[in-house]
């Protein structure tokens, strides 16, 4: 954080005496540039800059005039807009100067700004700033850069979701209900012999469990978020020439892969990006796993095992034209990490195609090459995404989203462990309010100076 200016998150507005200013508009040039500046000295700027009288400029209305340098003449003719305080994006006052978008020109009038006693903006800054001033939350603040970045309009659909508030709506549900439980747990320490109406410890129970299943509800929205932020990642093994290349090739529409029938014919990863229906897919095809005296082969196959082990899902693929399903443990498939079972080459085997439930895990009849059965294929991907036909996920969500809710989840089963077990309302507080803390990570109103640093450090710089 800057030394010349003072922080308070939470029910007041933040104490921020600088005045900020950058391009927010891409580089290069176009038809229309914005250099935009918040804080007190923002309207003062703008008066100063303008060639026309702008002592008493009406707020959202557009000016027109003409911009001067410090010796009053005309660089450029264009908009300024005034939001008054706390009206405005950043809470603060803001200033837009609407100009020619030329590189040159959009950074001479910057510099003008910079003379007027504004300083250079951070990356993120703007942001970080209407998240200070409580203009919007963590979530929401991050859901701007995911909504600048989506890559497929089904994530940026769910970006903007989370930017109205879709997500933090949530995240305070569950919080209440902590509170309210949390009310009651540390009523019974302070007071437990005066005569008040206590909740049972089979009632307080029961509203944990039932938050349990709220809050997994809420995970299990949040993995499909982080889904369509990061993209599912989805990696191909098998034996050699089972049809691992082919796979890919019928996944990605167009011929990434080399496919011979030669065994071993792929040696590195081959990495393909696609988009499913709106799912970001990084699809990894691989070595094919066997034993092998070749050098070259060996380092192949020892990359394969590592993309294997940061995989969302796997895509086990066998030639069932040769084998029935063999032993998965051959496979060295790493725990933990969910897989598919794919049965390629149904053209040559006659098996029909389709999936059914083998249990532990789905298994797949396809044809890479005729493309039976990859339509269920897709299907299938999406359902591990978390997509359903009639619905395309609710918000958009991070990595350490996901980390927080988890940490969350394990105080959560702490408690409710604690209470089968003992009843220690000591510990079940304690439990309670850890949980409630890692929440607040999300929304920003439990964290820490680096985390913020780390987050607003990720956008650009006018944003």
């Amino acid at each position: 954080m800057e030394d010349n200016a003072s922080y308070r998150k939470g029910g007041e507005q933040s104490l921020i005496i600088d005045t900020i200013s950058a391009i927010a508009t891409p580089q290069g040039k176009g038809g229309v540039g914005i250099v935009r500046i918040s804080g007190n000295k923002a309207l003062s700027i703008a008066q100063k800059l303008s060639s026309r009288d702008l002592s008493t400029p009406l707020p959202r209305f557009a000016y027109y005039t003409g911009f001067t340098d410090s010796k009053a003449e005309i660089l450029d003719e264009g908009l300024i807009l005034y939001f008054k305080a706390p009206s405005s994006f950043t809470g603060e006052d803001v200033i837009e100067l609407q100009a020619h978008g030329g590189v040159v020109l959009l950074d001479m009038l910057l510099a003008r700004t910079l003379e007027l006693g504004a300083r250079l903006a951070r990356p993120g800054e703007f942001t970080e700033r209407a998240f200070l001033n409580n203009k919007l939350d963590l979530s929401q603040a991050e859901a701007i850069l995911d909504l600048i970045e989506s890559t497929t309009a089904v994530g940026a659909r769910m970006a903007a979701r989370t930017l109205r508030g879709g997500f933090s709506k949530r995240i305070h549900q569950i919080v209440e209900s902590l509170i309210s439980i949390r009310v009651f747990v540390e009523s019974a320490i302070d007071f437990p012999d005066e005569e008040i109406d206590f909740l049972s410890t089979a009632e307080i129970v029961d509203r944990l469990s039932k938050l349990q299943n709220q809050f997994e509800l809420l995970v299990a929205k949040a993995r499909v978020g982080a889904i369509m932020r990061d993209g599912l990642t989805l990696v191909i093994a098998g034996r050699p020439n089972a049809g691992k290349s082919s796979l890919l090739n019928s996944l990605t529409g167009e011929d990434r892969a080399i496919v011979t029938e030669i065994p071993g014919t792929t040696r590195d990863l081959l990495r393909e990006r696609i988009e499913l229906d709106g799912i970001p897919l990084h699809i990894i095809d691989t070595a094919g796993l066997r034993d092998s005296c070749d050098s070259i082969e060996q380092e192949g196959i020892r990359r394969a095992r590592a993309a294997m082990e940061t995989a969302d899902h796997i895509l086990l693929i066998i030639d069932d034209a040769m084998e029935s399903l063999p032993a998965l443990a051959g496979f060295g498939l790493p725990e933990k990490i969910p897989f598919t079972v794919i049965r390629n080459k149904i053209d040559l085997s006659g098996r029909k195609p389709g999936i059914r439930d083998a249990g532990d895990f789905a298994e797949i009849a396809i044809s890479a090459i005729t493309g039976d059965g990859v339509e269920d294929l897709k299907k299938h991907i999406k359902h591990c995404a978390g997509m359903t036909e009639t619905q395309e996920g609710e918000f958009i969500a991070r990595r350490r989203h996901l980390n927080a809710l988890q940490r969350a989840g394990v105080h959560l089963e702490t408690a409710l462990h604690i209470f089968h077990q003992t009843a220690g309302y000591e510990l079940v507080s304690e439990e309670l309010r850890q949980a409630q803390n890692c929440l607040g990570e999300i929304t920003g109103t439990f964290t820490n100076e680096d985390l913020l640093m780390e987050i607003f450090a990720g956008f650009c710089i006018g944003k």
